[in-house]
């Protein structure tokens, strides 16, 4: 086996140190090992046994493991806070904790760090700095927690590999710098003309609305045409504005004339019907306007209990029910997107409730994104005041959820994150977290006053540039705009607001005002009676058990009774169990299929319904 082309400096030595090993003893090696070297000789180019090479083990060992520990940990020291705070760091992050220099490191060869980086780098010191460049950037990568090695390679490939970055993966930079520009100028508008008004402001987290527009580009160029939205109040309205296209006049017409706002029923949140053009990142190749439709459902609270409701409502839509047997679930029918902050996320046990049926067979959606949207504030808590854990996602990763941590003023790291969560739920049909690390420009809400409890994080907050600006000044850098083309962007949605604005009249009413509710007591007028031959028949086959099922002799004096159940249909012989069987089975025997879940679904709590018998020889059901 000449190993000349195979294995190049320590690694060769690595391969000849195993063979000599086996020689002296063949047991000494793996079997697998030990299989290659019965067949194959170790070899160098002219036939010749290659000789080790002569190389410290230790500094080998020392710059793999610090490779290892970059990959693992090196999210600790990336810079994803906005306000410019230290990262925590970790000691295996540093050289010196391996024993190893950068001297050392130039030294060695850029194959023993691994990975696609390995190909491209000179030595393992350049190897090392790129693997910092990816893992310590606007971007903190944590996904060594996840079970799967396949995921973990997967997740591995696509993070050193940039697929889904610039340039590999291109950015409409324009196309952003206008949605940004449409979400600050919705914000400072309402700001100005009604201030002091609640609106719960997305201001430090603008990205949210690139990301689920991303989102929603990326699931129409897959065939997905349906997106289940839940979030709770901050930045709801720039979210149905910029992501479901809800036009402005009902909106501020709410704000105009808050006196009738108890009556307007957007609790019934809003379902946008987009035309959306197919291939937002490719619009020249592709541009096929097709139907997307993205539900942002109601929530009467303003924070995590919209979670189970919006997964419910994904398991539904991908569920078929249309042919005889067994419902049959298409984890590609809609995507769930939960929208979360970072005090709720850990704080509210509903999260990890709903997170728990995640995988579960019976639950599972096929894959949920989920964004923290991180102010890095809970009301008036800071994070080592309301949490346990360094990130307000790790929770996430007790249910085997990667997580990418970015920081919210770097629009392109925030869409590759979002591309990267996306091909990971379509690929896997799992879910995954984005931790957008951002800050809350206002207080809780516009009347608050936040520098009361953070005075010295709000002198930075109100120091700090908006992500339009940043962005827009990198692409005057880039001479991809100009100064003048990003002020009439600014310009141009300021006007559309106030065109809207200053044509409201004292009549207007928001659409939601107009929506017709549904006729009182219909439920009461429907009727549900079952013919008695019917339910005759239905029970006689309930009570029929296979010729060799064994039933438990507790149950067999129950059913007994049941057999005479309708000898007198004047006495009162249906009791509870009965009732709910005969129930279900004549829905059942209508063709209309029942989802029925939980824990004592199949024998009800204090034993009162055996809809599923099991064998009490054989276990089986």
């Amino acid at each position: 086996m000449d190993i000349s082309h195979i294995f190049h400096g320590p690694n060769s030595g690595y391969v000849l140190d195993l063979y000599e090993r086996y020689l002296r003893d063949p047991d000494s090696v793996d079997s697998t090992t030990r299989n290659i070297f019965d067949k194959l000789r170790p070899e160098i180019g002219d036939g010749r046994q290659a000789a080790a090479p002569d190389f410290d083990v230790q500094k080998v060992v020392g710059a793999v493991n610090l490779a290892q520990a970059i990959r693992a940990f090196g999210h600790l020291a990336a810079g994803i806070d906005p306000l410019g705070s230290t990262p925590t760091g970790d000691p295996e992050l540093d050289p010196a904790t391996h024993g190893i220099t950068e001297d050392e490191l130039r030294s060695l060869p850029a194959s023993i760090i691994g990975g696609p980086i390995a190909d491209r780098a000179g030595n393992a010191l350049e190897a090392i700095q790129e693997l910092r460049s990816i893992y310590s950037s606007t971007i903190g990568f944590d996904y060594h927690h996840i079970n799967s090695l396949e995921e973990r390679k997967w997740l591995r490939e696509a993070a050193e590999t940039g697929s889904f970055r610039p340039p590999k993966d291109p950015i409409n930079e324009k196309r952003l710098l206008e949605s940004l520009t449409q979400v600050e100028v919705l914000e400072r508008f309402l700001h100005r003309i009604f201030p002091g008004k609640f609106r719960f402001s997305i201001e430090g987290v603008d990205m949210l609305v690139p990301i689920l527009n991303e989102i929603v580009g990326l699931s129409a160029e897959s065939g997905i045409h349906n997106i289940l939205l839940g979030m709770a109040h901050r930045g709801r309205l720039n979210v149905m504005h910029h992501v479901l296209n809800k036009g402005y006049r009902g909106t501020l017409i709410k704000f105009k004339d808050p006196v009738l706002q108890r009556d307007f029923r957007d609790f019934m949140g809003w379902t946008g019907d987009v035309k959306y053009h197919e291939g937002a990142r490719h619009a020249v190749k592709n541009g096929r306007a097709i139907d997307m439709q993205i539900i942002l459902s109601p929530n009467p609270s303003h924070l995590e209990s919209v979670n189970p409701v919006v997964e419910g409502m994904a398991r539904a839509a991908g569920t078929s029910v249309d042919k005889p047997g067994n419902p049959v679930f298409d984890p590609n029918a809609s995507l769930p997107v939960l929208v979360h902050g970072d005090a709720a996320f850990p704080g509210q046990g509903i999260v990890a409730e709903t997170l728990n049926l995640c995988g579960l067979q019976g639950y599972h959606t096929g894959g949920t994104i989920h964004v923290i949207t991180n102010n890095q504030l809970g009301y008036t808590a800071l994070p080592e005041n309301s949490r346990s854990t360094i990130y307000s996602s790790d929770l996430a990763k007790g249910f085997d959820i990667p997580v990418v941590h970015v920081n919210a003023d770097d629009p392109e790291a925030c869409i590759e994150c979002t591309r990267l969560a996306f091909a990971y739920k379509t690929r896997f049909h799992k879910d995954f977290v984005i931790d957008l690390v951002g800050y809350r420009r206002h207080g809780h809400n516009e009347a608050d006053e936040p520098a009361f409890t953070q005075p010295q994080m709000y002198k930075i907050i109100d120091n700090h540039p908006t992500v339009r600006e940043i962005w827009a000044s990198k692409l005057i850098e880039r001479k991809t705009i100009t100064a003048d083309e990003s002020e009439e962007l600014v310009n141009k949605y300021n006007e559309a607001l106030h065109s809207d604005f200053e044509s409201l009249t004292p009549d207007d009413i928001p659409e939601e005002a107009l929506a017709v509710k549904p006729p009182a007591g219909a439920a009461q007028k429907t009727k549900t009676a079952v013919p008695l031959e019917e339910l005759r028949g239905i029970n006689s086959a309930l009570l029929k058990l296979p010729e060799d099922f064994t039933i438990n002799s507790k149950l067999r004096r129950a059913r007994e009774r049941r057999e005479s159940a309708f000898a007198n249909i004047d006495e009162k012989t249906i009791d509870w169990s009965a009732a709910e069987d005969l129930a279900l089975a004549s829905i059942l025997a209508d063709g209309t299929p029942i989802r029925f879940t939980g824990q004592d679904s199949e024998r009800g709590t204090f034993s009162h319904r055996h809809a599923v018998l099991y064998d009490f020889e054989k276990g089986t059901s």
